[in-house]
């Protein structure tokens, strides 16, 4: 199984510096390990360029930070797996917390996307994590479990399971610059490998788990080398291909 290592851009980058990103991340990932898998998920309007900018890098694949769960239609804003992969993506991120949060995203939609996502050729990353408020009162299991079982709730028993992945981000360590400690990424990740073993059986062992959450070049090894840590989705460090290359090959 190789690690999955994740770029989430967010809503950073233009077409410029998004090709030149991906140009220099193709040249550094010559030496990288093999048993790493690279994704980049950037920005829309930013997939074109990038997909052209690595047309001589294969082991970069391309990602969309969200998808809707139709194929077209009266849905302004929205972006189909369908126009995701003509714009050069493989990959697409359902959950993430700032959709859940922020857009108000319920955990029976995202399983809705991530069903039609898979259904439509396109590989998934789940994400799954507490808010800080949640973890205090002791509902680290619960959330998980209410938001595996509605995320995966009618995805078939007959998928790979190299295409689907679940990502733990903890809320409280997007973006703020705290990390979930080693004992606190084992208990998160072994409840989620168990879930997923109660739902596809011996398929879940094959499946990835990524964390995300405050990920840079310096924790990024022992993260890694962690119990069910499969990969790792990364934010802030990955705007820099320094940094993201360094994470990579960590």
């Amino acid at each position: 199984m190789q690690f999955l290592m994740a770029a989430n851009w967010k809503m950073h980058k233009n077409r410029a510096e998004a090709a030149g990103f991906i140009r220099d991340l193709a040249v550094r990932l010559k030496d990288a390990p093999e048993d790493r898998e690279v994704a980049v998920f950037a920005p829309y309007t930013c997939l074109a360029a990038c997909a052209e900018a690595g047309e001589k890098a294969p082991r970069i694949r391309l990602g969309g930070q969200n998808c809707w769960k139709e194929d077209h239609g009266a849905f302004t804003g929205e972006i189909s797996p369908a126009m995701l992969h003509d714009c050069g993506c493989s990959l697409v991120l359902t959950g993430h917390s700032e959709r859940r949060a922020i857009l108000g995203e319920s955990s029976e939609l995202v399983g809705e996307k991530t069903t039609f996502a898979l259904a439509c050729g396109l590989d998934v990353i789940l994400c799954v994590g507490e808010t800080l408020e949640q973890r205090e009162l002791g509902a680290l299991e619960a959330v998980l479990d209410r938001q595996l079982e509605a995320g995966l709730a009618d995805v078939p028993s007959d998928f790979r399971p190299e295409r689907l992945s679940v990502a733990y981000e903890p809320v409280w360590a997007i973006g703020t610059g705290k990390v979930a400690g080693p004992e606190e990424i084992v208990e998160a990740h072994c409840l989620v490998r168990a879930r997923l073993v109660c739902r596809f059986g011996q398929k879940a062992e094959k499946m990835r788990i990524l964390y995300g959450g405050s990920v840079k070049p310096e924790n990024a090894a022992q993260i890694i080398s962690l119990d069910n840590v499969n990969g790792l989705l990364i934010g802030g460090a990955s705007l820099q291909v320094e940094s993201f290359a360094r994470i990579i090959t960590a």
